[in-house]
């Protein structure tokens, strides 16, 4: 992580002294989050939030690096019932993995107004929580647990997505981001794989 780390400043320094301009700004939106891998066929997509801060330095008339720092509620929800000695109960149970992520996007303008980027993004774990709401007989329970010591404490990712931007500075996004690691921290873990994957649709504010 450290050599991550190191590179990705390397990266940002040596594009800040070769920038031609460099903005700044904020956005927030929209996460349309799942998990992929193993024994994941009962889990469905879940809605969530990113926020955050960016900056655009551009190198030229078409290319600019654009690293982001984003808080992102990603995850998973599921939806059942169960039958216990004869006594039916519905269920939904949700997995919430909260992220402080950091995309290093390389930008590329096809025109004045449109873009497009692509590049990594490193994941901090703030919060991995699994929350299941039992509902039988006219009543419901909602039980919680904490799941970050099961959870790896840094995510990758391979992130792209289209972007547009008017000239007075507002800005519309939608991203993808693949996860490239396991999220689970378990002994067995080369047995059993899961992964983030979140579609992102942004707007933001370039100042």
């Amino acid at each position: 992580m450290k050599k991550v780390l190191l590179f990705a400043f390397v990266a940002l320094f040596a594009c800040t002294i070769t920038a031609q301009q460099v903005n700044f700004g904020a956005k927030a939106g929209v996460n349309f989050a799942s998990i992929g891998g193993d024994e994941t066929e009962e889990w469905d997509g879940k809605t969530g939030f990113h926020l955050g801060l960016i900056s655009e330095i551009l190198l030229s008339e078409k290319f600019a690096f654009q690293p982001e720092i984003l808080y992102s509620s990603q995850g998973a929800k599921a939806e059942g019932t169960e039958t216990f000695e004869g006594i039916t109960a519905s269920y939904e149970a949700k997995l919430k993995l909260d992220y402080v992520n950091i995309p290093l996007l390389a930008k590329y303008y096809i025109s004045p107004n449109f873009n497009i980027h692509v590049g990594p993004q490193l994941g901090f774990l703030v919060k991995s929580e699994g929350e299941a709401e039992y509902s039988f007989m006219g009543e419901s329970e909602t039980e919680t647990e904490d799941l970050k010591d099961d959870t790896k404490g840094v995510d990758f990712a391979l992130a792209a997505g289209l972007g547009y931007k008017l000239e007075m500075g507002l800005f519309f996004e939608a991203r993808y981001n693949l996860g490239l690691s396991n999220i689970w921290d378990y002994e067995d873990e080369d047995d059993f794989s899961q992964k983030n994957n979140v579609i992102q649709l942004s707007v933001g504010f370039m100042f």
